[in-house]
């Protein structure tokens, strides 16, 4: 709904994303349907009932690459916020440069590696993702939010460099 702000007393919705770098290269994936489709991201999703942050990582890398992390570890807590949504997105970011089992194109992301020196797709990302993936690619945690407006448009952020202790449950 156009103009629906979060209601305050509604929990945000936890998701995951989890990004594989190594050997100078990102591995991410051309969302192909639902929330974000056309955009290149990293992996993740929602996390489930009964479900730990770190699992609902782990499985969500398996269901849209076909590969499961082996040194996964959290980065990042990120807040997004949108005016026509009624549920902000507190979503856990995680880094992992080994994995077992084999790319491969999924229903929902098409995998692709980009060479970190030649530039990120950031023209075909969220727009929030060249405020902390400098932080990320440079192995720092961080948290932060990020407001946008009509989806897509950043009307106001603040991202900063946090210990790990920062990287709990609850932005």
């Amino acid at each position: 709904r156009r103009g629906a702000m979060p209601n305050a007393a509604v929990s945000p919705k936890v998701m995951t994303l989890l990004v594989v770098v190594r050997d100078g290269m990102v591995l991410l994936g051309e969302k192909k349907r639902g929330f974000g489709v056309g955009f290149w991201n990293g992996f993740g999703g929602k996390v489930e009932p009964g479900e730990t942050i770190d699992a609902a990582a782990m499985r969500e890398l398996r269901e849209e690459a076909g590969i499961c992390a082996v040194d996964m570890t959290k980065r990042g807590v990120l807040l997004f916020v949108y005016d026509d949504q009624t549920q902000a997105m507190e979503t856990h970011v995680y880094h992992a440069s080994s994995f077992r089992g084999d790319v491969r194109e999924t229903d929902e992301m098409r995998p692709k590696w980009w060479n970190i020196k030649e530039g990120m797709p950031f023209q075909k990302m969220w727009p929030d993702d060249e405020l902390w993936y400098p932080l990320f690619l440079a192995n720092k945690t961080f948290t932060g939010t990020v407001h946008f407006t009509n989806t897509t448009t950043i009307v106001k952020h603040e991202i900063r460099e946090a210990p790990a202790s920062a990287m709990v449950y609850g932005v």
